[in-house]
């Protein structure tokens, strides 16, 4: 690594920092400690267990203040080396703009591949820790007597075993309804769907009533049919457990959300929702290296010298891709546009209009 390049990486990882400890700070300070004041005001919450759920709820917010302090390092670092016009002695000795930006670019790419891992092995484990002290140990166990959407696995190894669906539970008459099982071999090949309009727990059992199997294990289209009175539900899991282990998509690593959306799809329920979540793991992330796209030859703008400017025009920009985030979202959610497209939307514009400034900056 050249001198060159320590030097900006210097410029840019100090405003970075800052924009990791000040966006963060807001995001706390706008909506976390209400919540943390609330567990303590409405339910008597002891300090120690406050604090647990605070720390538990930083991670998930901390991700979230990457893009934005990506955003903030590069458009600080090129406005400073702007202003002090050393940008222009560095480009006055043969380097373009590309090349000195290409540090911070791999960097910001670097923080979005790492951002991904945190997403995916951090965030959710310590969603689901926060929300198991605040189910079990602030509001005292009080869940719903009802629930939607419950979905229940067993994993044979690496592969699914068991996959069941129900559209409604309800913990008072220990009843599921509206029940789809997938059931597979032992190399994830789908075998039997099973069909029921409801299932009773008879104190050791789920026992569903009314179905139909469907035995696809022939293959090639082969389908045989059964309808049955009286069928065991091949769950294990009883009422309370029912109760505990459905989670939050928030909650859900990318390879549980995607069997949840298995079997969403396969009741013929919408998995928009879910859809929407599993691929803004990828695209929340990567906005890291959007953002250095954007930021970087912003900051050689004459006007963009002062830092408390750097900073408003990075809140501009921030709030011009979650409000576009948001936007596309929601019809993503409701079915105007493919998931998949509505998720990649804010970073293809955002990619196109840092091309579009770097090839600007670049003449």
């Amino acid at each position: 690594m050249r001198l060159l390049d320590k030097y900006i990486l210097k410029s840019f990882i100090g405003p970075f920092l800052f924009g990791v400890f000040a966006f963060t700070s807001i995001f706390i300070g706008t909506g976390t400690l209400f919540r943390i004041a609330q567990y303590i005001t409405e339910y008597g919450a002891p300090l120690l267990t406050v604090m647990k759920a605070f720390v538990l709820a930083m991670p998930s917010i901390i991700i979230l203040t990457f893009p934005m302090s990506v955003l903030l390092g590069s458009l600080m670092a090129f406005s400073r080396l702007s202003s002090t016009s050393e940008i222009v002695v560095m480009r006055a000795g043969g380097l373009s703009f590309l090349r000195l930006a290409m540090p911070v670019y791999i960097l910001a790419l670097i923080i979005s591949i790492g951002a991904v891992a945190f997403n995916e092995f951090v965030v959710p484990r310590t969603n689901n820790m926060y929300q198991n002290i605040v189910r079990e140990e602030i509001v005292k166990n009080a869940t719903p007597q009802t629930q939607d959407h419950v979905v229940l696995k067993s994993m044979n190894g690496n592969n699914l075993g068991t996959l069941m669906y129900a559209k409604h539970f309800d913990s008072a008459s220990k009843e599921l309804q509206m029940i789809t099982v997938q059931q597979f071999n032992d190399n994830g090949e789908l075998q039997q769907v099973e069909n029921a309009d409801r299932a009773e727990w008879n104190g050791s059992v789920w026992i569903m009533h009314d179905g139909v199997i469907y035995d696809v294990s022939a293959g090639n289209g082969v389908e045989r049919t059964m309808k049955f009175k009286e069928q065991i539900l091949p769950i294990k899991s009883n009422p309370k457990d029912i109760q505990q282990d459905q989670r939050k998509p928030e909650e859900l690593t990318i390879k549980e959300l995607r069997h949840q959306i298995k079997a969403y799809k396969a009741a013929y329920t919408n998995a928009s929702k879910l859809e929407m979540e599993m691929y803004q793991r990828f695209t929340i992330p990567l906005a890291s290296f959007v953002f250095a796209l954007v930021g970087a030859p912003l900051g050689l703008q004459k006007q963009r010298s002062s830092s408390s400017i750097g900073f408003g025009i990075s809140i501009l920009i921030i709030f011009i891709y979650y409000g576009v985030m948001t936007f596309t979202g929601a019809l993503g959610k409701g079915g105007a546009l493919p998931t998949v497209v509505a998720a990649i939307i804010p970073d293809v514009l955002g990619i196109i209009a840092g091309l579009y400034l770097n090839w600007r900056v670049s003449r």
